[in-house]
């Protein structure tokens, strides 16, 4: 056996073909950090220690891990009364992720968490080789500090394996052999001579290497990478060689910007994904000091269709906001570039703070700078954009107004799908205009026409799945003018293609917009419990802060929905009255009445409110429900007058709902109406004013609304 001989590699290798010569029953076992390349030499490279996924989310998944098994023995070792808490061995997992299940370093990491705490010793991580220094007297020097675990190692290298690994630690994730031949090679070491001490780093496990793809992906260990990083800033290196780094990146999105719609998408975003630690390596170090502001400003600009596209939106964000102050508008490129960046802020803003006055002057920008340029594909991103604001903000005839200008704008391109995008959010704003005839009809035509692009990009480029979209709300005009049981086989159709075409923006907007409220309105308890689940998990996944809150509330109302006397408090109230109305906060509002009790004239005004603000906003597709909740609101004083102003109310919300073509408002108006009438004795015209509407309806007979129509209509006979 020859032990740890990579210091003595050619003696070693020597020796080993000796002994086989001289006596062929020998077998010779030898470790080292690299191959002895020896005659008939058998090679087994010792992998690190098993570490478990970042979402491992149990203490026995966790300690199948052999990382984990390892520094809970070592902790216990130091400190005896080591007993760790799920939150604490989810900790002690991560230090080993970051310390690559390297043995020896996840040994001192766990002597030390005896002392510091295992959350004090994460934290401290980025200094490793300061914290990571007391090793055992008896071991070997080079085994006492990690420290000296890298220095045996970087001492055994030749000069210029020592200054090509160091320049590697440059790159924050993976590179090719091309990445590192551009940014590692230099006068000293020409770029041809870079490919061979790459492989020479292999081989003594100082750069790791995965075959299992076309190209070879090369990285480094976070230990080892942070050990040559503190040897390339002692050279001196680390800004030129930073720059060459962050120019690379800036070249590779230059040239996916030009292949973007012709690559297949899983081509696309496999590489250019893959470069995404080190493209915000070279952010940082270009926004930072001794930096290069300018072509951070150029990376940014590059990179904001491949965060969006990767749901990214948060981090899409941040980097904008810090390249927007650098950004050179006295030329065409810097306004170029200060369009583009509004857009995707636009967007941005939307998906991770919600709907602000921010949102509006992001895509207001955009919109002024791509009239100046004559540019029509981001005069229309920032026409979508801000179509998409007005609705959310509830200002109806704005959005539907932005929508027509987007139509027209396509119109002159005569860009076929650009058009039918047109049509579709003409489509979304006439149905919460409660225009829902035309509504249907302009979404329906969409779906006739449709085909799905060939690129992805094309596809989500607004930020949204445009089929998906359509779906959305045609299922909403669906089940307004009467068809529950189809409305819910669309919205269920929507959620699945937003999920084939694997857009976490269109699957949260299918969720949210669709799914939640369809299954709301039509009392399907799991249904809105499956769909509001999931609406919260991928909120998470993708950091979607507005989304996620959205779910969480979501989550709440249907408590309240579940419980019939749920106490109603100013705090509710007053959430309800300013939150943005949508169909979701119907089955709420409709359980006032049952649950009012004294509270009942808080309840009014609160609903009272809410309809003011729909009839400003011309938000007519809900004014029909709203009063009839009113009507109920009003009813519940049980007065004489109440009763005759109630009347006159549902009798408002029923003339309105047939207006609209709205079957479900009118079912629900007719039934509240009939029952009013129905305690007043008048059970005859009750039933001649539901039974007429109730037989409108081809489906949906199991559902609440009509389940209580049917049973007073038979009460009334």
């Amino acid at each position: 056996m020859l032990d740890n001989c990579e210091h003595v590699i050619d003696v070693a290798a020597g020796m080993a073909e000796a002994l086989l010569r001289a006596s062929p029953g020998i077998r010779v076992l030898a470790t080292s950090r690299e191959p002895l390349g020896a005659e008939a030499e058998c090679v087994y490279r010792v992998p690190p220690l098993s570490v478990p996924a970042a979402d491992t989310g149990d203490v026995e998944t966790l300690l199948r891990h052999g990382s984990v098994r390892l520094f809970v023995a070592r902790a216990r070792d130091a400190e005896p009364q080591f007993s760790p808490d799920l939150h604490v061995m989810a900790t002690a997992a991560a230090v080993c992720r970051r310390l690559d299940g390297i043995p020896l370093a996840i040994e001192l990491a766990a002597a030390r968490a005896a002392t510091l705490g295992v959350e004090e010793l994460a934290a401290r991580l980025d200094d490793r080789f300061r914290l990571l220094a007391r090793g055992r007297r008896t071991a070997l020097p080079r085994h006492q500090t990690l420290r000296a675990t890298f220095d045996w190692s970087h001492d055994l290298l030749s000069e210029t394996e020592r200054v090509v690994l160091r320049r590697l630690a440059v790159f924050a994730g993976s590179f090719t052999l091309e990445a590192a031949g551009i940014v590692a090679a230099s006068p000293d070491v020409p770029e041809p001579d870079i490919v061979a001490t790459v492989a020479q780093l292999v081989a003594k496990s100082l750069v790791a290497i995965d075959i299992g793809s076309a190209v070879s992906i090369f990285r480094l260990l976070e230990t080892t990478r942070a050990y040559a990083l503190e040897k390339l800033v002692e050279s001196g290196e680390e800004g030129p060689v930073a720059r060459r780094h962050a120019v690379h990146y800036r070249d590779l999105l230059a040239r996916a910007e030009t292949e973007w719609e012709t690559r297949s998408p899983a081509d696309w975003l496999a590489s250019e994904g893959r470069g995404i630690d080190n493209l915000r390596a070279a952010l940082s170090w270009a926004f930072g000091a001794g930096g290069d502001p300018p072509t951070g400003v150029e990376m940014v600009a590059l990179a904001t269709r491949l965060w969006i596209n990767r749901s990214l939106l948060g981090e899409c964000r941040s980097w904008i906001e810090t390249a927007l102050p650098h950004v050179d508008v006295a030329s065409e490129r810097g306004l170029r570039q200060a369009m583009r960046l509004q857009a995707a802020l636009g967007m941005s803003l939307a998906h991770t703070q919600g709907f602000a006055h921010q949102t509006a002057d992001a895509w207001n920008s955009a919109r002024g700078l791509a009239e100046r340029l004559l540019d029509t594909e981001y005069r229309l991103q920032a026409h979508y954009g801000l179509y998409a604001y007005h609705l959310r903000t509830g200002e109806y005839q704005q959005g539907l107004q932005q929508a027509r200008a987007f139509r027209a704008v396509a119109e002159i391109s005569a860009d076929t799908p650009d058009v039918l995008t047109g049509d579709r959010i003409i489509g979304t704003a006439l149905h919460y205009a409660g225009d829902l005839p035309a509504a249907r009809a302009s979404l329906e035509r969409v779906l006739a026409n449709f085909q799905r692009p060939a690129s992805r990009w094309l596809a989500i480029r607004f930020g949204l799945d445009q089929r998906t979209g359509t779906l959305i709300h045609l299922a909403r005009a669906l089940w307004l003018q009467g068809l529950p049981e189809r409305a819910m086989r669309v919205v269920r159709s929507s959620v699945q293609e937003a999920l084939a075409v694997d857009h976490p923006t269109s699957i949260c907007f299918a969720l949210a917009d669709g799914a939640c409220p369809i299954a709301a309105v039509s009392g399907d308890v799991p249904a809105w419990t499956e769909f509001i689940s999931m609406l919260i998990d991928r909120a998470a996944r993708h950091s979607f802060d507005a989304w996620h809150a959205h779910g969480r509330d979501l989550q709440n109302m249907m408590s309240t929905r579940l419980s019939e006397r749920a106490p109603l408090s100013d705090a509710a109230l007053k959430r309800l009255r300013e939150a943005r109305f949508d169909m979701i906060y119907l089955p709420i509002l409709n359980n006032f009445a049952a649950c009012a009790g004294a509270r009942v004239d808080a309840c009014l005004q609160t609903v009272s409110a809410i309809l003011e603000r729909a009839e400003h906003n011309q938000e007519r597709w809900c004014i029909p429900e709203l009063l009839r909740i009113k009507g109920q609101l009003i009813a519940a004083k049980g007065t004489p007058e109440s009763s005759v102003e109630a009347g006159a109310t549902f009798e408002e919300s029923l003339r309105l709902a047939r207006e609209q073509d709205a079957l479900a408002w009118e079912l629900r108006s007719a039934t509240s109406l009939a029952a009013l009438w129905h305690a007043q004795g008048r059970s005859a015209e009750a039933h001649l004013l539901l039974a007429p509407v109730y037989a409108q309806f081809s489906e949906g007979f199991a559902t609440a609304d009509l389940r209580a129509a049917a049973a007073l209509i038979d009460g009334t006979r």
